[in-house]
This record gives structure tokens, C-alpha cells and sequence, in this order.
């Protein structure tokens, strides 16, 4: 276990930009645990999950706006959420930029929902420069500041490996549930 935290250490930096461009929860969560441990800086973590989820929604909007037709043909399976994207944007207006940091399954669609309309990119950029930063602050500060109970559920997860896949299908069968009868309506 020491050698995986040497290398996450080591290389965790650049997966945590990485990660952090297509949404980054369990990378920013991780990164607060390991700068609780002392193997990261954990104003760097922040700052690096920051830049990476900052400028994955800003690419996505900017793909989708450029690319409307290609993003179109691969988003034909995802026509109810973008349908459900479109009525938060509605209901919410500007603060679903903020929302949908949140919300696993739709904070990559929100971009691409938001970019499908006329929404001004400048306004977007902006709000998202602070909706990230504001991501990154929660979470990364969160974890830090509950990294012994994290810690410790980690090591319960590697003792009892069996664990994992149930808590994996779990969660996924209840966004799936909640995103299935969210988008029925």
C-alpha cells in the first residue's frame, strides 16, 4: 500500500489534472486524503483539480459550440438528459453552472447542453472559473479535513476487496435510478 501512495505521490499531479478535466471527484478526494497522509501539497491538489475542471467544462463548451454536428450524432442516447439539462437551465438559469459540479452523470452534459443554446461563452467561462474554484474548495477541504475516516474506509476497502464492486454498483444503480426517473418527466 505504501508504494501505491510513493507513486501517487509522484505522479498524482498530473492524474489529478487529468482526471479533474472530465469531473474529478474520487481524484480531488483522493488528492485531500493523501495531503492529510503528507504525500501531497494540498493547495496544490486544489489548485491542480481546479485548473483541470475549469478548463474540461470550457473545452466541452467550446467543442459542442464549434462541433455542433459531430457532437450531435454522438450524444443521440443522451437526448433525455440533454432534454433534463435544458429544463435546470431553465428552471436555474446562471446557477446550474454551480449545480452541475455536484451532480454525477450530468456535469458533462451541462456544458454541452448550455453550449447547444445561444449562451454567451465569455458569461460561461467566467461563472465557470468560479463554479470550479468553488468545487475545488469544497471538496478538496472536505477531505482533508476527514482524511483519518477516509483513510481508514480505504483500508477496510483493501482488506475486504469484495466490497468494492458492491459499493461501485451500488452508487451507479442509484444515479441511474435517479437519472431515469429525472428524465421521464
Amino acid at each position: 500500500m505504501e508504494e501505491t501512495f510513493s507513486s501517487l505521490a509522484t505522479y498524482g499531479y498530473i492524474a489529478l489534472f487529468l482526471y479533474s478535466l472530465g469531473g474529478g471527484f474520487v481524484g480531488i478526494i483522493a488528492a485531500g486524503v493523501l495531503s492529510y497522509m503528507g504525500k501531497m501539497d494540498l493547495a496544490t491538489s486544489m489548485a491542480v483539480a481546479f485548473m483541470g475542471n475549469m478548463l474540461g467544462d470550457v473545452l466541452l463548451f467550446w467543442l459542442t459550440r464549434n462541433q455542433k454536428h459531430m457532437m450531435m450524432e454522438s450524444l443521440r442516447k443522451h437526448r433525455r438528459k440533454l432534454a433534463l439539462s435544458h429544463m435546470m437551465m431553465k428552471k436555474h438559469g446562471d446557477w446550474v453552472i454551480f449545480i452541475q459540479k455536484y451532480i454525477y452523470g450530468l456535469k458533462t452534459i451541462i456544458p454541452i447542453a448550455i453550449a447547444l443554446t445561444k449562451y454567451d461563452f465569455k458569461k460561461f467561462a467566467v461563472l465557470n472559473f468560479f463554479a470550479a474554484a468553488m468545487w475545488a474548495l469544497v471538496f478538496g477541504l472536505a477531505s482533508y479535513f476527514f482524511g483519518a475516516p477516509l483513510k481508514a474506509f480505504a483500508l477496510y476497502i483493501s482488506d475486504n476487496k469484495w466490497l468494492a464492486p458492491v459499493i461501485v454498483f451500488t452508487i451507479g444503480g442509484l444515479i441511474w435510478l435517479y437519472l431515469t426517473k429525472a428524465t421521464k418527466k
